[in-house]
């Protein structure tokens, strides 16, 4: 299910949950948030660019202590050991 990024909407005081923006793991078939499930105010979808390929959690360090091999792909068929 992807998280989708929501901020009080323009003209609303709204919480600090909702004036800092908040994440909400949705199907796509459900209709985007007309409230803060916080405070009521009024909400609307914030476009993001989803994070692809980068490690902001340790993950990459974690794998690499557990054993894991990770590759860079140079060009068709070729791959480069990373660690």
């Amino acid at each position: 299910m992807p998280i989708y990024v929501y901020e009080a909407a323009e003209g609303e005081r709204g919480c600090p949950a909702c004036r800092a923006g908040f994440e909400e793991m949705q199907s796509l078939r459900e209709p985007p948030l007309a409230k803060c499930p916080h405070c009521g105010a009024r909400v609307e979808r914030v476009p993001c660019a989803a994070a692809v390929g980068f490690s902001q959690s340790g993950l990459d360090d974690r794998a690499k202590a557990a054993g894991f091999t990770k590759l860079k792909r140079l060009g068709k068929g070729e791959y480069e050991r990373q660690y």
